[in-house]
C-alpha cells in the first residue's frame, strides 16, 4: 500500500502539536495539511459557560483555582519541559514541514471542510478541544484519530490522565488511540498506551504529554496497520466508561499529597 496521507488539526498556542507532531506525521505518512484552530474569545467563553453550568458555581470556583495554581506556580516548569520535548522531537524527526496550512476559529467551519476536503486524507489526527460533526470527521478516507489523554473508556474526555492520577488509578494513566465517532470519545478504540510517571516531580499536564511522546513510535505502526487494514479495534464493551471534567485544586493537591507519601 502507499504511504497514507494525513492532515494535522491543532491549536495555534501548542507547538508541541503544531511543529513537533507535524514533523513526526511527515516522517511515516505523507502530510497534506495542517488545520491550525485559533479560537475566539466568544468560543472560550462559551467553554467556561458550559463547564459552570455542568458543575454549578462551587465546583466552578475549584476549577478556577486550579487554572490560577497552575499558571502561578507550574506552568514555567511546564514549559520548560515542552521546550526540550520539541526540540527533541525536531532533532529525531526534523524540522516542521512545509505543507498547506490554514487557520480557522471552529474546525467545523465552511473554511475548514473546504481544506481539509482538498487535501484528500485518509488519516486525520484531530489534536483539538473542539467536537467535530459528522461533516468533518467523514472527509477522511479511513477516518479521524484522537491521541486521547486518558485511557478510554474509563477516562474520556481531554483530562482523563489528571483524574486516573487523582483516583490513584494508576494503571489507567495514559494514552488511548481512538477512532472519532459522534460521541465523546465514544468511538473504537485502537490502542492503549502506558507512561513511566514521576507522581513527585511532575504535574499532570507534563505526564498527559509524555503518554504521547513516548509512545510515537508504536502509534506511528498502529497508523500504518490502520491504513493497511491490518488493524483492528480492541473490545471494550464489557467496561466502565465515565465523563470527566476540568481539574480541580483541591483534587490535585490531595493527588500530590499521597505522591509525596508513596514516594517519601
Amino acid at each position: 500500500m502507499s504511504v497514507p496521507r494525513t492532515v494535522l488539526i491543532c491549536h495555534a498556542s501548542d507547538a508541541f502539536d503544531r511543529e513537533g507532531l507535524a514533523a513526526w506525521l511527515a516522517s511515516f505518512t505523507e502530510l497534506a495539511g495542517i488545520v491550525v484552530i485559533e479560537e475566539t474569545r466568544e468560543q472560550r467563553r462559551a467553554r467556561v459557560k458550559r463547564e459552570l453550568r455542568r458543575v454549578g458555581w462551587l465546583r466552578f470556583g475549584d476549577v478556577v483555582a486550579m487554572r490560577i495554581y497552575q499558571r502561578l506556580v507550574l506552568a514555567r516548569r511546564d514549559r520548560q519541559w515542552a521546550r526540550g520535548a520539541l526540540q527533541a522531537m525536531k532533532d529525531r524527526y526534523g524540522s516542521t514541514p512545509d505543507v498547506p496550512t490554514v487557520t480557522i476559529a471552529s474546525i467545523n467551519d465552511d473554511v475548514a471542510i473546504a481544506f481539509m476536503r482538498s487535501a484528500a486524507p485518509d488519516i486525520v489526527i484531530a489534536r483539538c478541544k473542539q467536537l467535530m460533526k459528522r461533516k468533518a470527521i467523514g472527509l477522511a478516507r479511513i477516518g479521524c484519530f484522537v491521541m486521547h489523554p486518558g485511557i478510554c473508556p474509563e477516562y474520556r474526555n481531554a483530562h482523563g490522565c489528571f483524574w486516573a492520577l487523582a483516583e490513584r488509578d494508576l494503571d489507567k494513566v495514559g494514552m488511548t488511540l481512538l477512532k472519532i465517532d459522534a460521541g465523546v470519545d465514544t468511538g473504537p478504540v485502537y490502542g492503549h498506551y502506558s507512561v513511566d510517571v514521576d507522581e513527585r516531580n511532575e504535574s499532570h499536564v507534563v505526564i498527559q504529554y509524555r503518554a504521547v511522546l513516548d509512545n510515537l513510535d508504536e502509534v506511528a505502526e498502529r497508523l500504518i496497520d490502520i491504513a493497511n487494514g491490518s488493524a483492528r479495534p480492541i473490545d471494550t464493551r464489557s467496561r466502565e466508561s465515565a465523563v470527566w471534567g476540568q481539574p480541580w485544586l483541591t483534587r490535585y493537591l490531595r493527588w500530590k499529597r499521597a505522591a509525596r507519601m508513596l514516594n517519601p
